[in-house]
């Protein structure tokens, strides 16, 4: 069975304009075509989740799953365009009894506007909505939690924006980021550079209708058109205009990922999901891994990206510098594990039945192995029950395999795919 249905709906993340009041260009664009494209009215029928910023990965990874959401809890959301980021914290937030609250900052009154009448169909009064730049969070923190996805790329000095947001940061709080892949995104910027040619002195929307006439007329061999991982530009014109008309952004490698978190101060914690950053799941021959077992997770990760050759993104968790190292949840017998998107009697099936979890990620399927006797365990996972009173429940029923052992691939790959996390036991 593979897994792919169960993982989070996926952010698109760059949500409405990036950019501070200096470059009216990208403004202009975001307010004519407010990213991504969203209807308020579909707020009845489903709530968009995804990474990073879903509030049991976020405790997962920078509160060590130990955050008390019933204190004092504020969050930004830098960039929040439409409301995908602001919208999915502020709910799971109210769901949770919390009386943390949501900042919402964004330039693009267009983006605005749909983002308030979304949290209006959702009765949702914990967002608080301000205009302007990414530059004002500064006088609007300090902030427990700040996300901000698909901001940073389109910065002129994606590092005076990244240190902007570290100033508004507490101490003891921590970010959820994304900016572009660079291999994942192959294709992308010759195309936009066709487009300013083929666009110049045109209206935006004159632009969209020619970016649609050469997309059509691309050769086979072009590398836009052989890309499966880019698709934004067929569900809506805004997501054409963000992907191909835009007029500033860049994508990063790993390694340059690592550099501009480092400039502002910050340690990554994790890029999420973990399974695409970590080689062996690509990479099977036993000789090839051995020769990797030296390279510190970063250099993995860079490894992992060469390898996969698709990662048009990159979301990670970072947290100030003085608190590397020590905000991850481990497992532990007072830990609750907590299923995010799927539930346990599916998740239970998947194993039982295959032996292995599945997710297709562009045109390659990464299995990873779990061993059939942890599906009792997946079974008694109700993001409630501590590890030691599902160890008490099915310890002695696991025929071929010990506990820890089914657990521990349990946990590696569930978790590797964003289904499961961590939370401490309140009780």
């Amino acid at each position: 069975m593979n897994l792919n249905h169960f993982v989070n709906t996926a952010r698109h993340f760059d949500f409405g304009d990036r950019v501070p009041v200096a470059q009216p260009a990208i403004r202009k664009q975001y307010e004519a075509y407010p990213y991504p494209a969203r209807d308020p009215t579909d707020e009845t029928k489903r709530l968009i989740t995804g990474s990073p910023s879903n509030l049991p990965e976020l405790n997962h990874y920078i509160f060590s799953g130990a955050r008390d959401f019933s204190q004092p809890f504020r969050a930004l959301v830098a960039g929040g365009g439409t409301g995908d980021g602001a919208i999915m914290l502020a709910q799971q937030l109210s769901d949770a009894g919390s009386s943390g609250s949501v900042v919402y900052l964004d330039l693009s009154e267009a983006s605005r506007r749909i983002a308030e009448r979304r949290a209006e169909v959702r009765n949702l009064s914990n967002i608080r909505f301000h205009s302007g730049s990414l530059f004002d969070a500064a006088t609007l923190g300090p902030f427990d939690y700040i996300d901000c996805c698909g901001v940073l790329h389109h910065l002129e000095a994606p590092e005076e924006g990244l240190s902007t947001l570290a100033g508004a940061l507490s101490p003891h709080g921590g970010m959820g980021l994304m900016v572009y892949g660079k291999y994942g995104r192959n294709g992308v910027y010759p195309l936009q550079k066709m487009l300013r040619a083929l666009g110049s002195g045109l209206s935006l929307h004159e632009q969209v209708e020619i970016a649609k006439k050469l997309v059509k007329s691309l050769p086979a061999n072009n590398w836009f058109k052989r890309n499966p991982m880019l698709v934004d530009h067929r569900n809506s014109d805004a997501g054409l205009v963000d992907l191909l008309l835009h007029s500033q952004d860049r994508a990063y490698l790993v390694e340059e990922v690592g550099a501009l978190v480092n400039s502002a101060g910050l340690s990554i914690v994790s890029f999420v999901p973990p399974v695409q950053y970590e080689p062996s799941h690509l990479l099977q021959d036993p000789e090839l891994l051995e020769r990797l077992n030296g390279l510190n997770p970063m250099a993995r990760a860079a490894f992992a990206e060469q390898l996969s050759g698709n990662l048009k993104q990159h979301a990670f968790y970072v947290v100030p510098d003085a608190r590397a190292g020590c905000t991850t949840a481990v497992p532990g017998p007072r830990m609750v594990p907590t299923l995010s998107t799927v539930n346990a009697s599916r998740l239970a099936m998947a194993i039982r039945q295959e032996g292995f979890l599945a997710v297709k990620n562009g045109p390659v399927t990464l299995r990873l192995p779990v061993p059939k006797d942890a599906a009792v365990i997946a079974e008694q996972i109700d993001n409630r029950r501590t590890l030691s009173e599902i160890h008490d429940l099915v310890g002695t029923t696991l025929e071929n395999v010990g506990f820890d052992t089914a657990w521990g691939a349990l946990y590696k790959a569930a978790n590797g795919l964003n289904l499961m996390y961590l939370q401490a036991d309140k009780s």
